[in-house]
């Protein structure tokens, strides 16, 4: 009963009242040190207090209970050295991360926490230590390993077609060579070492990438943005298609193109996941995704009806002209294209000068430019605009949620002999087993009499200002210039009454500075 009290209390809005109870409570608990404590107890979603707190972005409880398990080691004048214990917040030994519920969590508030100690020092002394060498170096082997994968595909075997063209429109020069002649020559077993390469690659993609997917589950593990949920999409579907392209590759099927094309368009967009890396370019991601995944798809609807409905009329009215004049709709399929070619601007109207054109061309063509080109396209740059403000105003907060998503995925997927624990051991300091973050602070007494005597001088200031002001509403009636001008004197003499303690207050605050 007293740990499900304690979980209510978190929720609490009122925190205040919630930290006096919670002190309450624990001070009956008879187990306060012991692995029977009410703190250590977690609910049904497996989350203690602790967690709990950091999870719905309470900071106040959050502070207060991180106040309680602190310990101070020494003090000498301004300077003070603590330890708290992270026991809870490190996530080297955790297999429910405090910090992977606040950065995969959707409250905002969560967030905040990462900036509040020893959340922030933490996650500082990770990523700079360990977290960053280790993301760099994974980058660098990342990018030369798709290097290596492109150059396969560029020099991928082909052989010169030895059939007759089927028709007119038939461009095919090269075709792909059977198995038995793919690995012939010397140059034949270079790209063979080179193919071995990446399909070892795709398979450790898949690899460490299915365990994170049963652990977390797949809603919230490609549903996550900060998470890189987007990104996991991508290097999954990418290894597939590696894989794809191998079973065609033995098999001597036709057409390995399609899967080839498809792996190297994911596999090199795959490299801006590395961009959470940097802080100028890491915002820049979680901007691409919301916009491709929230303003985009909205839009590709509404593309998608004008696309189709003036597609199908450009092929209606050039379906008995001569295809040779005007070929941009000589088919559907290739209407569709154009029509979507001239949404995006991509090419100009398609006219022939040589011959005459149907009259309903350039009516549907002057009905697709004014809906098409100046409403819808005007509409997506407002919407993604919109998008880019709000993303904007978060970004230094986005980005130390990415950063922190990063480093706890690096902690759990390398050996822990390349990723020591962070911290100090309380045996040392006989405090048992926890584990502990020394952080030393500075605290300067003279910023808080800087602050007093500001806060008096201003105050000072404003009541000889509102005398002033009441003098002049009392005497408003009176319009004898004898009274205003002693009004206005006797006003200038209070200013220059209020400047002169002002400045007496100044030279006491240089003074002690």
């Amino acid at each position: 009963i007293g740990n499900t009290v304690l979980h209510i209390l978190v929720l609490q809005p009122n925190k205040t009242f919630a930290c006096h109870m919670y002190s309450l409570i624990l001070s009956y608990d008879r187990n306060k040190e012991g692995p029977g404590s009410l703190e250590l107890i977690p609910n049904n979603e497996g989350l203690s207090p602790f967690k709990l707190a950091g999870v719905e972005g309470n900071t106040v409880m959050f502070q207060y209970l991180m106040q309680k398990r602190k310990q101070n080691l020494w003090s000498f004048g301004p300077l003070s050295t603590v330890l708290y214990d992270i026991t809870e917040i490190d996530s080297w030994a955790e297999d429910q991360s405090f910090l992977e519920l606040i950065v995969s969590t959707k409250k905002r508030e969560a967030r905040q926490i990462l900036d509040l100690t020893p959340v922030k020092e933490l996650v500082s002394l990770k990523w700079n230590m360990y977290g960053r060498p280790y993301f760099c170096f994974l980058a660098l082997f990342y990018i030369l390993y798709m290097v290596c994968f492109t150059m396969c595909c560029v020099y991928r075997p082909l052989k010169p077609r030895t059939g007759n063209r089927t028709s007119s429109r038939d461009n095919t020069v090269y075709v792909q060579k059977m198995l038995q002649e793919s690995y012939v020559e010397y140059e034949d077993e270079l790209r063979l070492v080179g193919e071995l390469i990446t399909v070892i690659g795709a398979v450790v993609i898949l690899v460490l990438e299915i365990p994170d997917i049963l652990r977390v589950g797949a809603a919230k593990y490609f549903g996550q943005t900060i998470l890189g949920g987007p990104f996991h999409i991508i290097v999954i579907t990418y290894a597939c298609m590696i894989l794809v392209t191998m079973v065609m590759r033995l098999t001597s099927t036709t057409g390995e193109v399609v899967p080839m094309s498809f792996a190297l368009v994911l596999g090199w967009c795959n490299v801006m996941y590395f961009a959470r890396g940097f802080q100028m370019l890491g915002p820049f991601t979680i901007m691409i995704q919301k916009m491709i995944f929230g303003d985009l798809m909205r839009f590709c609807w509404l593309m998608a009806v004008v696309i189709l409905g003036f597609a199908s009329a450009f092929y209606i009215i050039f379906q008995t002209e001569n295809p040779e004049n005007l070929g941009q709709f000589y088919n559907y399929p290739m209407s569709l294209f154009t029509t979507f070619e001239l949404f995006l601007t991509i090419i100009d109207g398609p006219a022939n000068y040589d011959v005459d054109l149907p009259f309903m061309y350039s009516v549907v063509y002057f009905a697709f430019a004014i809906i098409a080109t100046l409403l819808m396209l005007n509409l997506l740059i407002a919407m993604m605009g919109d998008t880019h403000w709000r993303v904007a105003h978060e970004q230094d907060e986005l980005w130390r949620a990415q950063v922190v998503a990063t480093t706890v995925m690096l902690e759990r997927k390398l050996p822990r002999c390349l990723w020591p624990r962070s911290g100090i051991c309380g045996r040392e300091f006989g405090l048992g087993d926890r584990w502990y973050l020394r952080i030393e602070d500075r605290v300067d007494p003279n910023k808080h009499k800087m602050m007093r005597y500001t806060e008096a001088f201003k105050a000072q200031d404003r009541d000889n200002y509102d005398k002033g002001s009441e003098k002049l509403e009392t005497n408003g009636d009176t319009l004898c210039k004898k009274e205003l001008s002693a009004l206005s004197l006797s006003l200038s003499l209070s200013r220059s009454t209020s400047r002169t303690s002002s400045h007496r207050g100044w030279e006491i605050l240089r003074r002690n500075t």
